[in-house]
């Protein structure tokens, strides 16, 4: 495979992210199982817009957060917290692809992230896990006030690591991320497991 500049998405990749399931376990009294969950999922995050978007992109605090979610939903502050203060818990390592990166790095690749993800969240991993040794670089949507799908924080990427859109390979979970990739001239790889990525990875040359 030639040398290429390989950006990893964060959450459902590198960490696990699921939040049907999450929440399943977070409030058991409201979602019984992963299918209850998705539901309260979609009127929670609403597909990362709203106050859960402006958290990501850093425009809001936790808070901020908490107190729109409750006030939209319904909900009692007290429980949307709950939610919020479980996250760092959620995004456990996934080791798999943790594999694939160290043997990336080891066939000299250059190593990135981009990741939307609230600042708090941003500060909790890089305080638990050696993103520095694994990675060049990388960008946290709350720490730029940009997030994903927008082109804008596409383009930051770029001017920060000084890489060509066409060098690039994405790995994200999400396909509205990746088709705004490919729409600025990126390549881009769909995520569903490490084993997966290796392969597509591969077959790139």
């Amino acid at each position: 495979m030639m040398k290429k500049n390989i950006v990893f998405d964060f959450g459902g990749v590198l960490f696990r992210w699921h939040p049907p399931s999450f929440l399943a376990r977070v409030w058991p009294h409201r979602a019984a199982d992963a299918e209850q969950g998705r539901e309260i999922a979609a009127q929670f995050f609403e597909n990362y817009g709203g106050a859960w978007g402006d958290f990501d992109q850093g425009l809001i605090d936790a808070p901020t957060v908490i107190e729109r979610i409750a006030a939209r939903t319904g909900w009692p502050a007290a429980e949307v917290a709950q939610v919020v203060a479980a996250v760092p818990d959620e995004l456990q390592l996934q080791t798999e692809t943790v594999a694939l990166i160290e043997e990336l790095k080891r066939a000299g690749h250059r190593l990135f992230y981009l990741s939307n993800m609230p600042e708090p969240f941003a500060d909790h991993l890089q305080q638990s896990h050696p993103l520095h040794q694994w990675f060049d670089d990388g960008i946290f949507s709350g720490r730029v006030k940009q997030s994903k799908p927008r082109a804008e924080i596409f383009r930051l990427a770029c001017q920060r690591w000084d890489v060509a859109p066409e060098s690039c390979v994405f790995l994200d979970d999400h396909p509205v991320n990746i088709e705004a990739a490919r729409a600025l001239g990126w390549q881009g790889l769909l995520f569903s497991d490490a084993a997966q990525a290796r392969r597509e990875l591969a077959a790139l040359g």
